[in-house]
């Protein structure tokens, strides 16, 4: 029987004439999805999905003598969002590992910033306190503490130049 006739069939749904299609072009479909993904099981993947579209949307074929051509062009459709989608997955273990860096870097960091406020004098670790932990602003933590604005800024500053010297230049902005 020829192509035409096959595809004809196919698209009435006839399975048995779509399984006949797809056994005429299956090394070609194979091989397109292997050039993209160069791995055996991704291609399957490709080519199975590739397939069950194919035998979705048949019936929506124009022209039956460019079948071969219609079904390359679901598979490089299928390869292509494949690829775009394996861009955007990140492989689990690499992810886990990065989390568990991240993690530590910031337990550290936030261990050394408690442990230097710690180390402070009561009245500058109050103002630390006050000022970045409780949003307060100057004049707030002059009313609390009943001090001068002036000499909450200068406390603040003073406090600031300690937690640097103790836990480094980069670390505190002030």
């Amino acid at each position: 029987m020829n192509k035409y006739k096959l595809v004809e069939k196919a698209k009435k749904g006839d399975k048995k004439a779509f399984a006949q299609l797809i056994e005429e072009e299956k090394v070609k479909i194979y091989r397109t999805a292997f050039l993209y993904t160069k791995n055996k099981d991704d291609s399957l993947d490709i080519v199975q999905d590739s397939i069950y579209k194919a035998l979705v949307s048949i019936k929506n074929l124009k022209e039956p003598n460019y079948f071969s051509s219609w079904l390359m062009r679901i598979v490089i459709n299928s390869s292509l969002d494949f690829i775009k989608k394996k861009k955007k997955v990140i492989p689990l273990d690499l992810e886990i590992v990065d989390d568990i860096r991240l993690r530590e870097f910031k337990s550290d960091y936030k261990l050394d910033l408690f442990d230097a406020i710690d180390g402070l004098k009561d009245r500058y670790r109050t103002i630390i306190i006050l000022k970045y932990y409780q949003d307060k602003t100057l004049k707030q933590i002059a009313e609390i503490l009943d001090l001068p604005e002036g000499t909450v800024k200068s406390n603040l500053h003073r406090a600031l130049q300690e937690l640097r010297s103790l836990i480094g230049e980069d670390c505190v902005n002030g």
